[in-house]
């Protein structure tokens, strides 16, 4: 997970240095590199690329293009770690969808961290003049499929090849970027090709060490480290395109991260004591 955050943050940079080009195109020219390096994996894993759960890999794909594409547009309109922390509001959406479709139980406490976390989003929007209304709801909604594809992405845990998951992502956001290209095409330039490759290679870094983690632990140990990225976020933000940040926009970053993390954290605590029980029991 420490290697998957890392090389998504890196991916951002990259996608911030070819802001001129369409988002859409941005997609295709990620994907489309995706596809190679999972089908290259899959061939040398000797593993099924079709996979046997046709629906629920069509669906990840969907919703995880649709998180992409959105979470591009706000890389573009706001600052780096302004971005990064309205996409990390997707575990909040990843525990209520999973009421629903993994029947898990959310605690009051959480609630309450969830409404923390929301605050503080709010509290970033309000402070800093770079983010809009509009696109403060994007980014809420690209963290909504974010959490759809991540619940997805547990469903099928065990029951397809991680790599299978990544490429059936991939597919669905090189066939929408590819279409898109017909109605908005801009020819990347000079730099803009070698940024593209960084954008497919680090990201695909990034999405094969994530599903390894969602599918090997508990999405509670996993989510704490996702965390680290805003420290990259801040940093690279700061010295590469001299985004500067409030006190009062820190602060909001912190409420967010504080919200998600003490929720984790309880959440894990909560599950401990329940296994401590029933093995006592």
């Amino acid at each position: 997970m420490f290697f998957s955050t890392f090389a998504f943050a890196l991916a951002n940079v990259f996608v911030k240095q070819v802001s001129h080009l369409p988002t859409m195109e941005i997609v295709f020219f990620r994907c489309a590199l995706g596809v190679i390096f999972c089908h290259a994996g899959l061939r040398k894993a000797d593993a099924d690329w079709k996979g046997s759960n046709r629906k629920l890999l069509l669906l990840r794909g969907i919703f995880g293009t649709t998180a992409l594409f959105l979470f591009f547009l706000t890389l573009k309109q706001m600052s780096l770690a302004s971005a990064m922390t309205i996409q990390y509001l997707s575990p909040i959406f990843t525990t209520i969808i999973a009421i629903f479709l993994l029947k898990e139980n959310v605690k009051i406490f959480q609630w309450f961290c969830y409404a923390l976390a929301f605050a503080g989003i709010l509290f970033i929007e309000q402070f800093d003049t770079r983010i809009t209304f509009l696109y403060l709801l994007i980014g809420i909604v690209s963290a909504f499929c974010s959490g759809v594809a991540y619940n997805l992405v547990r469903t099928l845990r065990g029951r397809e090849h991680p790599l299978t998951v990544v490429l059936h992502f991939q597919v669905v956001g090189l066939i929408v970027g590819l279409t898109s290209t017909f109605f908005e095409w801009q020819t990347p330039r000079g730099w803009d090709w070698f940024y593209l490759f960084l954008i497919g290679t680090t990201s695909q870094v990034g999405q094969i060490c994530l599903t390894r983690s969602l599918q090997k632990e508990p999405a509670a140990g996993v989510v704490i480290i996702n965390y680290t990225g805003l420290i990259y976020g801040l940093l690279i933000g700061w010295f590469v395109f001299g985004e500067g940040q409030t006190t009062e926009s820190l602060l909001g970053m912190l409420l967010v991260v504080g919200g998600i993390v003490f929720s984790v954290v309880y959440s894990k605590r909560q599950k401990d004591i329940e296994n401590l029980e029933s093995t006592a029991g």
